[in-house]
Parts: structure tokens; C-alpha cells; sequence
């Protein structure tokens, strides 16, 4: 009778202790699981942070690159008109002198 007890204490610890182990392994699997969706979803936000700041650089970046076409626009026009209004006073000029190479 005490040999049984012993066997059947024996069997229920086994039992015990297989459960217990099971339990680990689930709550083990659970942690790991976790921390994955962890993981991607701190990816995915990083990746979307990453993206938004690339944006915003490129933006700037064209902003910049647009404000020195403009200036450099700007100053062609500038030597153009110059060149323009130069040409005018000179082809009064150049007019005067064709006109008195002909009357000569």
C-alpha cells in the first residue's frame, strides 16, 4: 500500500512537472510571438518615419534647387534687358554710320 502511494506520488509529480513544462513552452512561444508583432510594428513605424523624412529632405532639397534657378533666372533676364537696351543706344549709333558711309 505505501509502495503504491509512492508510485501513484511519483506518477502525479511526473505529471505535474510535464504540465508545468507544457505551460512554459506555450508561454515561451506566446513571449516570442509577441515580441515579433513587436518588432514589426516598430519596423513598419521606423520605416514609415524614414519615409517621411526622406520626403521632407527631398522637399527642401527642390525648394533650394527651385530658389537658385529663380535667382539664376532672375539674373539672366537681367543681363538680357542689359544687352537689349545696350543694343538699342548702339544701333542708333551703328544706323548713323551706315547712313553717312552711303551719303559719302
Amino acid at each position: 500500500m505505501v509502495r503504491e502511494k509512492v508510485l501513484r506520488a511519483i506518477k502525479d509529480a511526473e505529471k505535474a512537472a510535464s504540465e508545468t513544462i507544457s505551460n512554459a513552452r506555450k508561454e515561451a512561444a506566446s513571449i516570442v510571438s509577441q515580441a515579433r508583432q513587436n518588432a514589426s510594428e516598430i519596423l513598419n513605424t521606423e520605416r514609415s518615419n524614414s519615409e517621411s523624412s526622406n520626403q521632407n529632405l527631398i522637399n527642401k532639397a527642390r525648394e533650394s534647387a527651385n530658389s537658385e534657378a529663380k535667382l539664376v533666372s532672375d539674373d539672366g533676364n537681367t543681363a538680357q534687358q542689359h544687352l537689349h537696351e545696350s543694343g538699342k543706344k548702339n544701333r542708333a549709333k551703328a544706323e548713323k554710320i551706315v547712313i553717312n558711309a552711303f551719303k559719302k
